[in-house]
């Protein structure tokens, strides 16, 4: 059979149906095919696991590949493509594959891929945010084709965690001149759930499910990503029902759906992993006495901060770290509301209604929270005499004449929360350099050593005492006025069957997913 474009005397008005027949029945296509509909906001850069540094990168990659170990639904750590692992001693872990992975391609994974990602990873050649969480690997050697032996410089708390970073192959990548730059990185193969079909920059990208995957193939057949830069449009899209997961801010599933919006979705809301705060520069003077960091502490209403600007969808911060994971200290209390002592405090460091305390904080446009919550900062401090004033820059602006010049009195800037925290890049005083991310200045010898001792422990209950310690300490030095953890609000289409919300979100179990019209 010709293809339909070839098929004589073809009137226009059928060329439509004889091309989706053929497309159906020789691309094999099914014709029941189903399909989730989400959206984007930006463009890859490179679908490369460890190239991934752009949120819109790692969203892709993470349908795409597969490391030895992930987070299940609760935030344990379990095997990936790993069939098993033993620690030797303390510095050496032996991790057996999994025989049933494929490639994409249909070669098989081997323990070459392994010792390549790792290899490729390190190389002076390769510009990647990970390369420093595998400083302290010493060597990868292969025992034979599906077990690989690691060895640690010394005893490593991320040991297995590094090693959730998606795997790499050997067969196609080995001669590559210049991984930076491949081809490879548009038009990727990896072991994941499902495959690449169709990329272009500022377009759709489409997603086929993998056959071949060694779980099982997903039950949803095509993940198609809608390319949105508005916000507002995905927003609309939602409303109409075009699309089945989205994202929603307080306020729109408080203010601005309608009724019948709730008969097509449910609502799915969780703490997000991330927390904004107030961070003083510790290396000016009024904010090197902690007795103003206080004053402003007791003076900062919290939770009316959550109530007017979440409506409910959010919670107070408390302190550096996850809640809910072995890093966060629960016995840790906010304090409360003290307008007395706030004046009391300020009046001990030398200020009053005739001296009162000046400063400015500044935070990023484009963040309409951000910028709300600053007002209303501005109004609590007014009533114990405190003169804050607002500062608002673009955010390039803002990091290059603002942060990394040290060059604020304070900040209102938002971290994100891991389930492995690492204390270092943002508490120890090494960090407290040019480029670095303890850009308030923070130092504490006692937080330094325990940061250090954490390095080297691989049991989590004395990990876990260890950070509860320095999440203590961070918060009594009060570098940073810790505000609120915001929710993560979710709208997910009926028609989307075996959700199952947890701890860690929604798409653990996504290839269990069914949808149904």
């Amino acid at each position: 059979m010709e293809p339909f474009s070839k098929i004589p005397f073809m009137p226009k008005r059928f060329i439509s149906f004889w091309h989706f027949l053929y497309i159906t029945i020789f691309c094999l296509i099914p014709l029941n095919a189903s399909q989730l509909n989400l959206t984007m906001s930006s463009n890859p850069s490179r679908i490369n696991p460890i190239l991934s540094n752009d949120s819109a990168s790692s969203e892709i990659s993470n349908w795409l590949f597969n490391g030895l170990f992930k987070y299940d639904k609760d935030g344990n750590i379990v095997t990936d493509l790993a069939s098993s692992y033993d620690f030797e001693n303390e510095t050496t872990l032996i991790v057996h594959l999994k025989d049933n992975v494929l490639w994409h391609d249909g070669k098989k994974l081997s323990a070459k891929d392994v010792i390549f990602t790792y290899e490729t990873i390190i190389s002076p050649k390769i510009f990647t945010s990970i390369a420093g969480s595998f400083a302290v690997v010493k060597s990868v050697t292969m025992i034979d084709e599906l077990t690989i032996k690691i060895e640690y410089h010394k005893p490593y708390y991320k040991a297995l965690e590094i090693w959730m970073v998606g795997l790499l192959p050997y067969h196609i990548l080995k001669d590559e001149q210049d991984l930076m730059t491949s081809s490879f990185n548009k038009n990727p193969i990896g072991t994941g759930p499902y495959k690449l079909s169709s990329f272009k920059v500022s377009s759709d990208i489409e997603l086929i499910a993998n056959e071949d995957y060694f779980e099982k193939k997903p039950k949803i057949d095509r993940i198609l990503y809608k390319f949105l830069p508005d916000a507002n449009t995905t927003f609309l899209m939602l409303k109409q029902n075009s699309i089945d997961i989205g994202g929603l801010s307080p306020l729109q599933i408080s203010r601005q759906v309608e009724e019948n919006f709730f008969d097509n979705y449910q609502i799915i809301s969780k703490e997000s992993f991330s927390y904004t705060y107030m961070g003083f520069n510790l290396k000016k003077d009024k904010f090197k006495d902690i007795r103003i960091r206080k004053a402003l502490s007791y003076a900062i209403d919290r939770q009316e901060l959550v109530d007017i600007l979440f409506f409910g969808y959010g919670k107070v911060c408390k302190g550096p770290f996850l809640p809910n994971t072995f890093a966060y200290n629960d016995e840790i209390e906010t304090p409360k509301v003290d307008l007395v002592k706030a004046k009391k405090l300020l009046k001990e460091a030398g200020y009053d209604e005739n001296n009162p305390f000046v400063f400015e904080i500044v935070t990023n446009s484009g963040n309409d929270t951000r910028v709300n919550a600053a007002q209303i900062i501005q109004y609590q401090l007014k009533k114990i005499g405190i003169d804050m004033k607002i500062r608002v820059l673009e955010w390039q602006a803002f990091l290059n004449t603002i942060v990394h010049p040290r060059n604020f009195d304070a900040v209102l800037l938002g971290w994100s929360m891991s389930l492995m925290p690492d204390a270092k890049p943002i508490w120890h005083s090494e960090s407290d350099r040019v480029g670095g991310f303890n850009f308030v200045g923070y130092n504490n010898s006692q937080v330094d050593e325990l940061i250090d001792s954490s390095i080297s422990v691989i049991d989590q209950q004395k990990l876990s005492i260890i950070y509860k310690q320095m999440f203590s300490m961070i918060v009594e030095d009060s570098p940073y006025i810790f505000l609120y953890i915001p929710d993560a609000i979710t709208a997910v289409s009926k028609n989307i069957k075996n959700i199952e919300p947890s701890f860690t979100g929604i798409w653990h179990n996504q290839i269990d997913w069914e949808k149904v019209d």
